[in-house]
């Protein structure tokens, strides 16, 4: 497994490009790739920053509709999932079932099934 390069390789590799060295010898002297080095000083250009961008997150169209959607649970607690996709399409939300699925999984939110009837005993 690669590892992780620090800041201060990032910001050392930058100042090296930007006062005038090759990016071919900056790699070659920090030991990091030639774009590595182009997209450090362009991410330092547009940002301000050397550092990465934050990874992971959530960036579902559902979030925009929590609310909604944990007051629907709330108020139905044994509604499906496809249920729910339903009322979303009714809203002009197009939801797909994963979707779903995974906004009520980073909710914490569960669906117990409960039988619909006893079995019957031995006779």
């Amino acid at each position: 497994m690669a590892k992780p390069i620090s800041e201060d390789l990032r910001s050392r590799a930058v100042a090296a490009y930007v006062a005038g060295a090759s990016s071919r010898a900056v790699a070659a002297r920090f030991g990091v790739g030639e774009s590595s080095v182009q997209r450090w000083e362009r991410r330092l250009r547009v940002t301000g920053s050397v550092l990465p961008s934050r990874m992971g997150g959530s960036k579902s169209p559902l979030d925009a509709h929590r609310e909604w959607l944990l007051a629907r649970v709330a108020e139905k607690p044994d509604i499906t999932l496809e249920e729910l996709r339903r009322e979303l399409a009714h809203r002009g939300v197009s939801a797909g079932y994963g979707s779903v699925w995974r906004f009520c999984d980073r909710e914490k939110l569960t669906f117990k099934k409960k039988p619909a009837r006893r079995r019957a005993g031995a006779s």
